[in-house]
């Protein structure tokens, strides 16, 4: 048990915000195992947890608040890809998102708004709005830390795919 739970806690901070079900995949132990294991090294506060936007990210307990959340959305392609776009193109209306990333607005409004309510993303008070990075630079050292994983991509693009049917 304590070679699992030591190969658990390299995982989590060699990928900083990984999700639950990634850490039982990519270390290939049961979704059970991987989670006995993650609440002892929570409760240890040798791992610190975070629900972002309804998922369980793990994280290694040196990184602050803002720079989990802010890791949690860049593991997620959709999140990532506007978090990416701000980084290079500064200050943005959502409707340049829309057509650039090619996505339905209403999956860019709903990632624009969770970024924004986690501190992630500013948005302007003048319209039309724009948006931006709250903290340019910390986000621009945290993009080379993360890449979103396969299964990840995968669900992201099926979340696409369903709102592209709804419009």
């Amino acid at each position: 048990m304590p070679d699992t739970r030591a190969r658990v806690r390299r995982h989590v901070r060699d990928t900083p915000g990984v999700h639950f079900n990634r850490v039982s995949r990519d270390l290939d132990i049961a979704t059970g195992q991987a989670q006995y294991h993650l609440r002892r090294l929570v409760r240890a506060d040798e791992v610190a947890v975070e629900r972002i936007a309804g998922r369980a990210h793990y994280f290694d307990p040196e990184f602050d608040p803002w720079e989990r959340r802010a890791l949690a959305f860049l593991r997620r392609e959709t999140a990532r890809a506007i978090l990416v776009r701000l980084h290079a193109d500064g200050p943005t209306r959502t409707t340049t998102l829309v057509e650039e990333l090619d996505l339905a607005r209403s999956t860019v409004s709903w990632h624009v708004s969770n970024l924004a309510e986690s501190g992630i993303v500013e948005k302007s008070d003048d319209r039309p709005m724009r948006l931006s990075l709250a903290r340019p630079e910390q986000t621009a050292a945290l993009l080379d830390e993360v890449s979103a994983s396969l299964p990840d991509r995968i669900v992201d693009r099926f979340v696409r795919t369903v709102d592209s049917l709804f419009e």
